[in-house]
């Protein structure tokens, strides 16, 4: 086994998951049943991941601020607006592409049994409730903006504490990124059963159907991150942006594409963050904001299939309208993170704007979670690795200036 575990370790955790990715495609076309029995591996990675974000994230955050000295700046508010900037611009892309290319829905007389929200009020009301949430039920739920709202306030309190204290926390905050190095280390055994597990059950016959619409919603996510993100980082930074961009996809787009989870992949975007050698008083924080407000990938499926919708039936729309309702939902998509069904939920409350009834729009949401195999893989894939992406280039802008 010595000779193994030393190729293991020579071998970057990227190819391992490349070989795990194809050894998994194999064994679903060659031995389906086999590939259904190892769907426990999948399982038992992404369970991990979630079980670490959340303390992670309150670790991290908490510690980060409470040994923030005083005169060093973190610079967090030009991540914000690259956030806004990327989930605008995706808006808009997606009803440049649903305007062009404009996809009809199969609906019929059957309804999902989903709870979504009401409207744009509810959303806010249950964000508000999420960030005074029991930090103890934060933690055991992953409500991340109960976790954000709880490690700040802690984070600022313990700033006063003793020096010693601060040791403590800081000595806690490297023993937790530890583990999540133990667990990321694991991934390319769990990209191997949830790939082999997933194109064993559902296969692709599932998406046929919806080739166009698939086409349509993956365009634009392919659009964004690879012309539209590094127009907006070569922006910030002068330079060509497609090494960064390149690697920030490789290495947290990947392992988000299998996953499905953004919080899951926080961890993972903190080890790319230094690795890029990033602030990490940044990016401690940035990075759990963006898994929870950057919804670049939810702006997208929310636009293009409520513009499926309102194709199907026929309902005209003029350019601003669409854009408005793609911004004020992709927005609000952070309020509804603790809801089962993340962005697709949110399919409702922007048809409502066009006055569609719940019963046809929820059809549209059945539809989102037929195509979830690759929409929402590709979604969380996007928005993701640019939480990374928008983080390095707003500290890579600083050093440039300072240099």
């Amino acid at each position: 086994m010595l000779p193994v575990l030393r190729l293991l370790t020579r071998t970057s955790l990227v190819t391992q998951i490349v070989i795990g990715l194809i050894a998994g495609i194999a064994l679903a076309l060659l031995a389906p049943a086999v590939a259904l029995d190892l769907a426990f591996l999948g399982k038992v990675f992404v369970s991990a991941l979630k079980a670490v974000a959340p303390v992670l994230v309150f670790v991290l955050v908490m510690a980060s601020i409470a040994n923030h000295k005083h005169g060093q700046q973190i610079h967090i508010r030009s991540i914000l607006w690259l956030y806004l900037l990327g989930t605008f611009g995706a808006a808009v892309v997606a009803v440049i592409a649903s305007m062009l290319f404009p996809s009809t829905l199969l609906l019929s007389a059957s309804e999902a049994s989903l709870s979504a929200p009401g409207g744009i009020t509810e959303v806010l009301q249950n964000l508000l409730l999420s960030a005074v949430d029991n930090p103890v039920a934060a933690l055991l739920n992953a409500n991340f903006i109960g976790v954000l709202t709880w490690a700040i306030g802690l984070g600022i309190a313990l700033r006063h504490a003793s020096e010693a204290t601060r040791t403590v926390v800081d000595d806690l905050s490297n023993a937790m990124t530890y583990i999540v190095r133990v667990v990321i280390r694991f991934a390319p055994l769990g990209i191997f059963g949830l790939v082999a597990a997933t194109l064993a059950q559902s296969g692709l016959s599932a998406l046929l159907g919806y080739l166009h619409l698939l086409a349509v919603l993956i365009g634009c996510m392919l659009f964004v991150a690879l012309v539209m993100n590094p127009l907006i980082v070569f922006w910030k930074i002068r330079r060509n942006p497609y090494p960064l961009v390149l690697m920030c996809l490789r290495e947290s787009g990947i392992t988000a594409f299998f996953t499905r989870s953004s919080a899951a992949n926080i961890p993972v975007n903190l080890t790319l963050a230094k690795k890029l050698g990033l602030h990490e008083d940044t990016y401690s924080v940035s990075i759990p904001l963006g898994a929870t407000i950057n919804m670049a990938g939810a702006a997208i499926t929310i636009t293009v299939l409520t513009l499926a919708a309102v194709h199907t039936l026929g309902i005209s729309v003029d350019l601003p309208t669409a854009v408005l309702l793609s911004v004020v939902a992709a927005v609000c998509a952070c309020g509804a993170s603790g809801v089962a069904g993340g962005s697709l939920l949110l399919i409702p409350l922007a048809c409502s704007l066009f006055g569609i009834p719940s019963e046809i729009a929820m059809q549209v949401v059945a539809v989102g979670f037929i195509i979830g195999v690759l929409q929402d893989s590709a979604e969380t894939a996007l928005n993701s690795s640019t939480d990374v992406i928008f983080t390095a280039a707003a500290c890579k802008a600083r050093e440039r200036r300072a240099a």
